[in-house]
């Protein structure tokens, strides 16, 4: 499966890097805790590695059934003024969007609007092989599709105009001037094309805009008035500054780098640029949203317990396929993941990294939120200082 630094963006498949090597999934019935691990360590681990991974904020939020919820701020969210980061801010949090996009998906196969296996050239008869393609299959990063964000020129496109606004269609123009990856079902290759598709498709199936549904169907149900989908330039405050190190066409090569290396490129990186109000049309339905740390831990328990979806489609949605042949690699569902034994979605994309998860087993939420997209070593920094929370706390 081929993975460039680029499509690592707004990917789950970041967290395969950062967390599936070190901690594979843990048993059911694990200890809900690492005995001995004190917030006070935590926060000053969490501090170091934010300090090494050059940071400059984050909020992180853990729940578990003896902690409660712990929700704590580190590092600042404006470099220009030094204020701190605050709990309230809103942070963009890319790809976990597509936890949205598929539960409005699957609302819908409830709805009796759309099903599962249809083919997608049913609704989107541009599609190329749109005719062997099913909607399980782009829920699923199985159709082959390519995925736009991974194509040169569009990437030349965002930094010398971040500002320009970008229509879905126009992404699906750039992926579908390009070869398939595999026949459809036979590999996975995560492809931000496929969501795009599938907002397209609610639209389209239910006359409204993606962004009223998400309020309606998502949000007000579930209790999350700062979180809002708005993929153009408008961030409502308060917000965390984004930054970034690495801009979008050096990031398509972009290794991420250890020893030696990982030391050069941190003296060499300079000072983060703030990207705060890029367009992030290009984002669409796969990465557009912004959210908090206390709305997406309430999202977190509702994605993985399945209560807007029936028990059916919930079991649809958890029956996770290998990622990868790398051992303790990540399963994919449909918009979801399974890592370490969090079901959830992390997200990444210029200025912002976040991750999303619970785990039934040990009823704990693991929510983070940095405004990076991009340590100079090349690493995810949400998802760093999430590998180092369930290290800590959920060691197997």
């Amino acid at each position: 499966m081929r993975r460039t630094a680029r499509t690592r963006r707004l990917s789950a498949a970041l967290l395969a890097a950062a967390v599936a090597l070190t901690a594979p999934a843990v048993p059911a019935l694990a200890a809900p805790r690492a005995p001995g691990v004190t917030q006070g360590q935590l926060t000053t681990d969490l501090t170091a590695l934010m300090q090494r991974l050059r940071i400059p904020g984050a909020v992180v939020s853990v729940t578990t059934p003896d902690w409660g919820t712990w929700t704590t701020t580190l590092g600042t969210g404006d470099l220009a003024t030094g204020r701190p980061v605050d709990p309230g801010d809103h942070f963009r949090i890319g790809s976990v969007t597509k936890t949205f996009t598929g539960t409005i998906i699957l609302e819908l196969v409830k709805d009796g609007l759309l099903r599962l296996d249809d083919p997608v050239s049913a609704y989107r008869p541009d599609v190329p092989d749109g005719d062997h393609i099913t909607i399980r299959q782009l829920l699923q990063m199985t159709s082959g599709l390519y995925n736009y964000t991974e194509d040169p020129g569009f990437n030349q496109q965002l930094d010398q105009h971040p500002e320009r606004d970008w229509t879905p269609q126009q992404l699906l123009d750039i992926a579908f001037a390009h070869d398939c990856y595999f026949a459809p079902g036979t590999g996975f290759h995560y492809s931000h094309t496929n969501t795009v598709l599938l907002g397209l498709i609610a639209e389209q199936l239910t006359h409204r805009p993606l962004a009223e549904l998400f309020r309606e169907r998502i949000f007000e149900p579930v209790g999350m008035p700062g979180t809002v989908f708005d993929t153009h330039t408008v961030i409502p405050g308060p917000y965390a500054h984004g930054y970034e190190f690495i801009n979008n066409v050096d990031s398509l090569t972009a290794p991420t780098l250890t020893g030696k290396d990982a030391a050069w490129a941190d003296w060499s990186a300079g000072n983060p640029y703030e990207v705060t109000h890029n367009n992030t049309s290009w984002a669409a339905a796969a990465g557009g949203a912004v959210s908090t740390v206390a709305d997406l831990r309430r999202w977190a328990r509702v994605l993985a317990d399945g209560s807007l979806l029936t028990p059916e489609l919930q079991r649809e949605r958890l029956n996770f396929i290998h990622t990868s042949d790398e051992p303790g690699a990540p399963g994919y569902g449909l918009a979801i993941f399974d890592v370490a034994g969090f079901i959830g979605h992390d997200g990444q994309l210029p200025g912002y990294t976040s991750f999303v998860g619970y785990d039934p087993d040990r009823a704990a939420t693991v929510v983070v939120l940095a405004n990076l997209n991009q340590s100079p070593d090349g690493t995810a920094p949400a998802n760093e200082l999430t590998k180092l929370i369930i290290g800590e706390l959920f060691p197997r």
